[in-house]
């Protein structure tokens, strides 16, 4: 195993970085900053297995199954934040999405010794979350080659699931495994081996923009508004209101009062202003559009 991960890039000394500890804390940062703006660069090339990706997580919302991720560490623990925000952000239900880390909820926060090294508890963790063909399954791991992530991924296919990898080295393991690779090479860190710093940074993007891609082709934002956020606090409730005054440009008693009528829900509101109707009138022509905002507003003639 040693041998092997002294092959991986995200394993190599970084050339530009060798005496940043001997500079001074302004410079350290620049570095930084130099090294990150690299990742965006890498990942612009890998915009179509992005988009085939998120392609599979959107035929799964459409089926009526889930995304996963199934991640160790940093990349689980990255696994969980994108899918924690997706209720809040789009409304959705916490079921939708979902981050599984090797070693339970108790390694958010500290590390589980010896699970991410154990290929069958990946697997027995895809028969616990009842995977199977409606959903698809994105194994994340910096070197491509976690045991107990390629034990997630073997075992969601053998389900049926589609599996994605998504990693930061090229020819790994998940290539013999997943219907699609991501392979977010992003070069050697800034401290070696320390794949929380580029590595993480790029699963971060590929994540969000996986969720986010998803997330607009099933209607959850009009235009470029999320229509679909749970107003759960103050912050929220006006954020909510302020996203119906932008789709509608309606006055701002209109905006409270389709607010209050709607219980609060951002895309009802938006269509009752829009399309000149009541709750239940709007709720008939988002179900009649799949849940799209545009889809409810155009046979009214508004919404343009």
């Amino acid at each position: 195993m040693s041998n092997l991960l002294n092959e991986l890039t995200t394993e190599q000394a970084n050339e530009r970085t060798r005496e940043i500890d001997r500079l001074p804390t302004e410079d350290i940062v620049k570095l930084i900053n130099q090294e990150d703006r690299l990742i965006a660069e890498a990942l612009r090339q890998l915009t179509p297995q992005i988009a085939a990706a998120a392609d599979l997580i959107i035929q799964s919302f459409r089926s009526g199954g889930r995304l996963l991720y199934v991640g160790a560490g940093t990349s689980g623990r990255l696994g969980i934040l994108d899918a924690s925000e997706c209720p809040p952000t789009f409304g959705t239900d916490p079921s939708l999405v979902v981050g599984i880390i090797a070693g339970g909820p108790a390694a958010i926060q500290t590390a589980v010794e010896g699970a991410e090294d154990n290929v069958e508890l990946g697997a027995s963790d895809m028969d616990e979350h009842g995977v199977g063909p409606n959903d698809t399954v994105v194994g994340i791991a910096a070197s491509g080659r976690t045991p107990y992530v390629l034990g997630a991924m073997k075992r969601a296919k053998a389900l049926g699931a589609s599996v994605v990898g998504l990693c930061n080295n090229h020819h790994t393991p998940m290539v013999d495994i997943a219907d699609l690779m991501i392979e977010a090479v992003v070069g050697p860190e800034v401290i070696l081996g320390s794949t929380r710093l580029k590595a993480g940074t790029a699963q971060k993007l590929v994540l969000n923009t996986l969720t986010t891609t998803a997330m607009i082709r099933i209607g959850k934002v009009y235009g470029n508004l999320m229509v679909d956020l749970q107003p759960s606090n103050e912050k929220l409730v006006y954020r909510a209101k302020r996203i119906i005054g932008m789709a509608t440009q309606a006055t701002q008693d209109k905006i409270d009062e389709a607010y209050r009528l709607s219980g609060g829900h951002v895309k009802t509101a938006i269509v009752m202003i829009l399309a000149g109707v009541d709750k239940d009138g709007a709720a008939a022509l988002l179900e009649q559009s799949g849940g799209f905002v545009r889809g409810a507003v155009q046979p009214a003639g508004r919404g343009e």
